[in-house]
């Protein structure tokens, strides 16, 4: 009797890039793995979509979109000489398909809310150890990548530095899903580009222009999309949601929600349990969303207002300034919302937030070029390059909300 073998070596077609092919067996086993499947129940932007309504690709998507890009990478450098073995191969591969798993709930949104004590960088960290165990130690060198601890550093710089394969997709992906041209970056232009000059990642220097056209289209996507006004108050509303909902559990209001959202409710900041983790890897966008759904109702007008924004898209109203709200205007603004909700805790109903962009941060993982000459030289030394002075600067911008219950007051 004949046992049919499974075919591991899958082709996925994905929308921004087409045919992607897994070309380890390792990562196909990894990608079915729990924690993995997660990601696809976590969207990539949070609540963007409340803005682009097309917005509504998961972490799952990226993760794969930057594996693609690490193995087109990979193979670039190879034609040029660069030698990366079958083992650093499939270690680059798995350090970026796993950098991001893990995001809780919505992201970015949420991270400070739901684990105060562990950021998701950290929390990945010790995920890809639990996955390292469960596969007898093969992700070891993935994990030394991920890390900066392994010696040929230009992997660690294509999973993370400011010209990396994660930032590669995501702007390209969030352009494609968005609708939002400016961020369509050459990826592949960009990524043909690319050397290794002493184990150190550089671009040659005919490839500055696609360079500076990929630092002004992040810089146009955080302004356009992530910092755009109503997302950024969108993000807020969530980050609202849990703060109000953690007050009103540590007061001993008894709130309806799923198991696990109820547990890291009552959380206290503390040492990282493997409960924590077990029902950490479970939680994912529809636990937040069917909790909001019933908060909603809930009789406390505080979360049922943040809640309802959300649930049903009424948001507040905001108003975007190169300058900070003074603090007698938000004083205003709070003794208002107290009058009108006749609520004492009314006034969180107002806040404002800070929102900086720097397109290029030169003190931080510069980017680093390749002359004419073979001498590496940093971006802005570049005689060729255009923009990249501008592009150094932090831009910042202010956003207000309140109710626009409110304005029948002012």
């Amino acid at each position: 009797m004949s046992t049919k073998v499974h075919n591991k070596l899958k082709i996925i077609n994905d929308p921004v890039h087409g045919f992607i092919r897994l070309p380890h067996e390792l990562i196909f086993d990894v990608m079915e793995h729990p924690y993995f499947q997660r990601l696809r129940r976590i969207g990539q932007t949070g609540l963007l979509h409340l803005i682009f309504p097309g917005a509504t690709h998961t972490r799952f998507h990226h993760a794969l979109g930057a594996m693609h890009l690490m193995f087109t990478a990979l193979e670039t450098l190879k034609m040029k000489g660069i030698a990366v073995s079958d083992d650093e191969e499939m270690a680059a591969l798995l350090a970026i398909l796993l950098h991001d798993i893990g995001h809780g709930p919505y992201s970015h949104a949420l991270e400070s809310m739901l684990l105060t004590d562990m950021p998701h960088e950290q929390l990945s960290r010790r995920l890809m150890a639990e996955l390292n165990d469960h596969f007898d130690g093969r992700l070891t060198l993935a994990i030394e990548m991920f890390d900066n601890r392994y010696s040929r550093k230009f992997f660690h710089q294509l999973i993370s530095s400011q010209l990396d394969v994660d930032r590669l997709d995501y702007l390209k992906r969030d352009s494609f899903y968005t609708g939002v041209a400016e961020g369509n970056v050459n990826t592949q232009r960009i990524i043909s580009m690319l050397n290794v000059i002493g184990d150190e990642l550089v671009v040659d220097e005919k490839g500055i222009y696609s360079i500076e056209n990929y630092l002004t289209s992040r810089m146009f996507m955080y302004w356009q999309v992530y910092f755009h006004k109503t997302s950024v108050v969108a993000e807020q509303l969530l980050v609202e949601v849990l703060k109000r909902a953690r007050t009103l559990t540590g007061e001993g209001v008894s709130l309806p929600a799923s198991e696990n959202l109820a547990y890291f409710l009552r959380r206290q900041p503390g040492d990282f349990t493997s409960e924590d983790m077990a029902r950490f890897t479970t939680l994912d966008d529809t636990d937040i969303m069917q909790a909001m759904k019933i908060w909603a109702d809930f009789p406390d007008t505080i979360l049922q207002y943040f809640c309802r924004c959300i649930v049903h898209r009424k948001f507040p109203k905001v108003k975007i300034s190169d300058e900070a709200a003074s603090p007698k205007e938000l004083g205003r603004l709070r003794d208002l919302a107290v009058q009108y909700f006749d609520h004492s805790a009314a006034g969180d109903l107002v806040f404002c937030m800070e929102r900086h962009v720097k397109a290029y941060d030169q003190a931080h993982h510069p980017i680093k070029m390749l002359t004419r000459k073979n001498d590496v030289i940093e971006l802005p030394e570049s005689g060729a390059q255009l923009i990249t002075a501008a592009l150094s600067s932090q831009h910042t911008r202010y956003i207000l909300a309140y109710p626009r219950e409110i304005t029948s007051l002012m």
